[in-house]
């Protein structure tokens, strides 16, 4: 979780600076060219400016949600954040690996499974042993939860 903290706030700071200094300057060089009903590079100018304080503003507040979760409330015996799971898929008699995490964190073809997907949606508050059935836009696939380790295990394993 620092790690994604790290990288949103890194690309705030970026943002911050070219908010800053990049885009005055690019506004401040766009007036000269005179005439505003007319000038394509004011307005391009103006709309970056726009998309980057929007961008700021969620950045912000992505932060502040991923600062405020508590370790100490996440489940040591259900899925949730941080979980591992390992899903047995009968139809196609495999096993799948998941982990589930933020939305910034996603990467499906690594196994990294957003908590807000239709598949982290569906695996979430579930335990071993529990099936587990997923509607995604192909259709709904049944999962058997197989193994899983939490958060809490993954730390202690650490310690």
């Amino acid at each position: 979780m620092v790690d994604i903290k790290d990288k949103l706030q890194s690309e705030l700071d970026e943002l911050e600076s070219e908010l800053r200094v990049h885009l005055p300057k690019e506004i401040k060089r766009a007036l000269e060219f005179g005439d505003l009903r007319e000038n394509s590079e004011y307005r391009a100018a103006l709309d970056r400016q726009n998309m980057v304080k929007a961008r700021i503003v969620e950045l912000r507040q992505r932060i502040s949600e991923i600062a405020s979760i508590d370790i100490n409330r996440v489940p040591r015996d259900k899925a949730s954040y941080g979980s591992t799971l390992i899903l047995f898929d009968s139809e196609r008699d495999e096993e799948v690996t998941y982990r589930l995490v933020t939305p910034e964190e996603s990467d499906p073809q690594q196994g990294l499974i957003s908590t807000t997907s239709p598949v982290g949606k569906s695996l979430m508050g579930k335990t071993e042993g529990d099936e587990v059935v997923v509607r995604t836009p192909a259709g709904a696939r049944t999962f058997e939860i197989r193994r899983m380790s939490t958060l809490h295990d993954e730390i202690e394993n650490k310690s």
